[in-house]
């Protein structure tokens, strides 16, 4: 087993070296394309098993997404996807005798990380600009401009030593113990380095994942934090004047509205007698 330190170079394109690791790394490229082509080429209304399966495995990389970060997956999906299988299926080669996954070398991983930092910068201007972008280094202040653009490149050397460290020292410990007491005893090893290679790889989606969608948001929030200052203070100004100007407006309509208090003259009625005048002519029809 090589060095992952050292590239021994098979042979080379022009002033390019093509080591072990590239060609694994094309056969992987070549088997994803092929079997993503040949998986959804015929894609129908009604699925079958195999469209049945495909659709599960995006739902659920879809919730994921949503998840994880609380953005639509839609942008993320095609990138974040293709991301885990490649790094997974890398992982996983280390179990063919005789194949030393890519990722077990610093080039690949390097790499990687690198198409993981250009991807932040690529989805942070797409989602809200240069302007935007370039503002989500100056919060909460400008003094924070070096920090900030220190975190972006630290956390991208992160990913890179921790993808690397993981996969080589998986299969350093399997070499070594294969070496050592013969080729039954490793099979423990490997299954646990099968589990090993699914969580790394999860691991570098979700974080790729996280620092994409946390940059598109501190970009949103600093592009947007001064036109809702202003808008706030025209709102409540606006509100002031609508407050005094509601006030007015009751103040003129009790006084417009409420009638005037007028004494009102009182007229006597007339007292009218119709009881004894119908006792007089009863009166008078008796002497008759």
């Amino acid at each position: 087993m090589n060095s992952p330190l050292t590239s021994e170079a098979l042979f080379h394109l022009g002033p390019v070296p093509i080591t072990a690791a590239i060609i694994t790394t094309w056969v992987i490229m070549a088997v994803l394309v092929a079997g993503a082509w040949g998986m959804t080429r015929r894609l129908t209304l009604i699925p079958d098993r195999r469209q049945a399966a495909l659709e599960l495995l995006v739902s659920t990389l879809d919730v994921q997404i949503r998840e994880t970060s609380g953005v639509e997956p839609t942008p993320y999906r095609s990138f974040i996807g293709t991301l885990f299988l490649f790094i997974l299926v890398a992982n996983l080669s280390s179990l063919l005798p005789g194949v030393e996954p890519p990722t077990a070398q610093m080039e690949t991983d390097a790499a990687l990380a690198l198409l993981v930092f250009v991807s932040i910068i690529w989805f942070g201007i797409r989602g809200v600009g240069v302007k935007g972008y370039l503002k989500s280094f100056a919060a909460p202040n400008v003094v924070m401009i070096p920090l900030n653009i220190l975190e972006s490149l630290t956390r991208t050397f992160s990913m890179f030593v921790r993808l690397f460290g993981n996969v080589m020292s998986g299969v350093f410990v399997i070499g070594i113990v294969a070496s050592l007491a013969g080729l039954l005893v490793p099979i423990p090893l490997m299954a646990l380095d099968l589990l090993t290679g699914l969580v790394q790889a999860y691991i570098f989606a979700i974080l790729a994942l996280v620092f994409i969608a946390s940059t598109v948001e501190e970009g949103r929030a600093s592009f947007n934090s001064e036109p809702d200052s202003d808008s706030r203070t025209s709102t409540n100004a606006r509100d002031r004047d609508g407050d005094g100007d509601r006030e007015k407006d009751k103040d003129s309509a009790h006084q417009t509205d409420v009638p005037p208090l007028t004494p009102q003259p009182l007229t006597p009625q007339p007292l009218t007698s119709q009881q004894p005048t119908s006792r007089t002519s009863t009166s008078q029809q008796e002497n008759s």
